[in-house]
């Protein structure tokens, strides 16, 4: 506290002595809006049309510092050097825990502007290195087989809302005002709700493609919510937009999209950045090809309303201006909005009075981000199948790793991640755990030929971390027969398999393998690792899978090869701690499922179909493998009568088991008139802590504006008085949900 007073008193006399010295625009007393607009008419076009650039460089002339828009943190911070490795977002969303959600990327937000303060001080200022965050992705995880739906917290609209309500929230901070300030503010960071809109998939047709003939409202129920929640109740500084088209417009260019909804309906302030590459799509052989020339691509963009560009179209602003394209007044609209941000983020004002200024480089991969990231590593682990086995007893005896993800350290990085300090695999969290198993990889991911690798000794060091070892020894392509001779002596088999973030990604491309783009071509369990469960099954050998992948994977058949299956996502960098935390029964599993786990692939509609017809929880009519908000745990739960009023649900709910352990209430909505309306659509949720015979009484916020759904007559999202059900329990299958009829006025 007295620490914080005193940084306020000196911020207080320097701002006053530099207002008495400096022109507006460089003045922190004035609000940022009145900044920007100083120095606005003090730029020359040239100079505004580089500042709408990610990568913007400085203008000595005027004292502008460089600065680039362009920075990562999609669960941690990305592409710059050490930092916590956090689990994936589609993991961290099965811990259905918003709060510990908003730790974390509080806890990111910290390694952010850290790494900014030394990058400024060394003059390295540059990608990935400001303060500008492209996260959270928000858009609708509606089939399984799109490459980044690991990017997103799920299928359902309201969760990813709630969930990136947080993210926002702990990137970027709660604005400090500036003392005796007109009303400056400084934020920490500013965070970016994307893709805008209507975007997931597929990966290798994203330039191209053109979304037309989507339903009102699978527009307004399904692809649009999280982000008008981000807009209006977030207050997120950044929306990116998509790369394909819809309705003809790309989206970086669509008047509707950014004009008309964003702007004008949401009453959105901020800044639109465009993904990157997406100005050239729209004019580039074999793309969109909407506009000319560059020039009339990137007027197009700006006078849609996208104010930043990643990319270099921008640069032939000044040409469209000269012939008429575009007017100056209309880049203004833009250059105005951004140097309004980089006011309210501190850049052109000394770190003595910017507050977030003064978080030291000490943050960054600390011991309680280390934490952090292992108790979410634990919480977003799901329980998908226990026949007694787990958990195991603290012993090796008779116990085998194998797999080809056991001691892959980068499969647990996911994707757009930095660099761990250290990173625990599977089989690292199991040998410290239990001593020195027996491992073999036995495969690769999709191949019986793996590139194989002999484990060293662990060494711990001061810091208590431990470090495996790994010596490469080239390919080797194992028959059965040496499969089994090496498992001859096991009597219970871990084995960690699934897929991994280096196919299963953003753009890439191995068809032969079951991946096309990034994209997944099938989502079941690769024939390789399937016929090895069922090979060791048929010996008589007890099968645990832990299944590693960024999205549902079919595990029809490993439900009669393995007595136990865990959905491990992908973990972060504490991942094989937390798993052998689960095993062994540490942590009680608590995991639920934030997407439906299908069958197979016959259950999926056509990929390229927007409409959400026959997907997700909410509109799939077959029986799934397991269904949304689905978990076991080592304990038991039971609920009592729920009931509705005050504008809450509440619902007594008891551990009726011999072990502690954390059950997720969840209530859903469900209008019965409504046949052409989802089954039913989440729109609450509340973990709850129990020890062992204890029972509490959960309480859920369920306002007015939670029961609003869309109106076909007005074609309209809004509460239409009527008869509503609200389903309460334990996971989407209606045999574990009771039903509670409410009467809206």
């Amino acid at each position: 506290m007295k620490r914080r007073t005193l940084i306020v008193i000196a911020a207080l006399l320097l701002s006053t002595n530099l207002a008495a010295q400096q022109l507006p625009y460089q003045n922190p007393r004035l609000t940022a809006a009145e900044r920007a607009e100083d120095l606005l008419g003090r730029l020359t076009l040239e100079e505004k049309t580089r500042l709408m650039r990610n990568g913007s460089p400085g203008i000595p002339r005027l004292g502008v510092p460089p600065f680039d828009w362009w920075s990562e943190a999609l669960h941690g911070v990305g592409r710059n050097g050490i930092s916590t490795i956090f689990p994936s977002c589609i993991g961290m969303a099965c811990s259905f825990d918003n709060d510990l959600i908003e730790r974390i990327f509080s806890a990111v937000s910290d390694e952010a502007r850290a790494k900014n303060t030394i990058a400024r001080r060394e003059g390295k200022v540059g990608k990935y290195s400001c303060l500008s965050f492209w996260t959270p992705t928000i858009n609708i995880f509606r089939d399984p087989r799109w490459g980044r739906g690991q990017e997103s917290y799920g299928e359902d609209p309201f969760m990813n809302a709630q969930m990136g309500l947080r993210v926002v929230r702990g990137l970027q901070g709660s604005p400090y005002t500036i003392p005796n300030s007109m009303g400056s503010q400084y934020y920490k960071l500013y965070a970016c709700a994307k893709h805008f809109a209507v975007h997931s998939g597929p990966e290798k047709s994203r330039h191209s493609m053109n979304i037309e003939d989507l339903s009102p409202r699978d527009l307004w129920e399904t692809y649009l919510p999280a982000f008008k929640t981000l807009v209006q109740q977030g207050d997120v500084k950044e929306v990116m937009c998509a790369y394909q088209r819809f309705d003809g417009d790309p989206c970086c260019g669509s008047n509707r999209l950014l004009q008309q909804i964003l702007r004008d309906e949401w009453g959105f302030q901020g800044l639109v950045v465009s993904d990157c590459g997406a100005i050239g799509d729209f004019w580039q052989p074999g793309r969109h090809e909407v506009s000319a020339d560059q020039p009339a691509a990137a007027a197009k963009a700006v006078a849609s309303g996208t104010d930043v560009e990643c990319g270099a179209h921008y640069g032939s602003l000044t040409k469209a201006v000269e012939r008429g394209d575009i007017s100056e007044e209309q880049i203004d609209v833009s250059v105005r909005r951004l140097l309004k941000g980089r006011f309210e983020l501190g850049n052109f004002d000394p770190d003595s009075i910017v507050p977030w200024a003064q978080i030291p480089p000490s943050v960054i991969a600390c011991k309680e981000h280390i934490q952090l990231a292992r108790q979410m590593a634990r919480e977003q682990m799901v329980l998908l199948k226990n026949d007694g086995i787990l958990p195991l007893k603290p012993s090796a005896d008779g116990l085998m790793v194998m797999g080809p993800n056991a001691a892959d350290s980068t499969m647990l990085w996911g994707i757009y991640f930095g660099k761990a300090s250290h990173t625990v695999t599977p089989l690292e969290g199991i040998r410290t755990k239990v001593g020195d198993v027996p491992y073999l990889t036995a495969c690769g991911i999709t191949k019986m030929t793996v590139k194989e690798r002999a484990v060293g000794k662990a060494t711990e060091a001061a810091d208590g971390s431990t470090t495996l070892q790994m010596i490469e020894k080239g390919e080797k392509t194992y028959t059965a027969a040496e499969i089994l001779e090496a498992a001859s002596k096991a009597k219970t088999i871990i084995f960690v398999g699934g897929i991994t973030p280096n196919l299963e990604r953003e753009q890439t491309s191995a068809k032969d393998i079951g991946f096309d783009g990034g994209d997944r071509t099938t989502i079941e369990l690769p024939q390789v690792q399937r016929d090895i469960l069922r090979l060791l099954h048929e010996a008589g050998k007890q099968l645990i899978l832990v299944n590693c992948s960024g999205s549902a994977v079919a595990l029809e058949p490993e439900l009669e090869s393995c007595n136990a299956i865990i959905q491990a996502w992908y973990a972060g960098e504490q991942g094989g701690h937390a798993l052998a935390d689960v095993l062994f029964g540490d942590y009680n599993p608590s995991g639920r499922l934030a997407v439906t786990f299908y069958r197979n692939d016959a259950q999926l509609p056509p990929f390229e179909d927007y409409s959400m017809k026959g997907r997700t929880y909410r509109y799939f009519r077959g029986k799934p493998l397991f269904p949304f908000g689905y978990g076991l745990s080592y304990t038991t739960f039971s609920y009592g009568a729920a009931s509705f009023g005050n504008h809450e649900v509440t619902v007594n709910v008891a551990n009726t088991g011999s072990v502690d352990g954390t059950e997720t209430v969840q209530v859903y909505l469900r209008r019965p008139t409504d046949l052409e309306g989802p089954t039913k659509t989440l729109r609450g949720y509340s973990r709850v802590h129990l020890k062992a015979g204890e029972q509490k009484t959960v309480k859920i916020d369920f306002p007015r504006e939670r029961f609003e759904c869309w109106d076909n007559d007005t074609q309209t999202m809004r509460v239409i008085p009527g008869r509503y059900e609200l389903l309460v329990g334990a996971s989407s299958d209606d045999s574990q949900l009771q039903r509670l009829e409410v009467m809206i006025p």
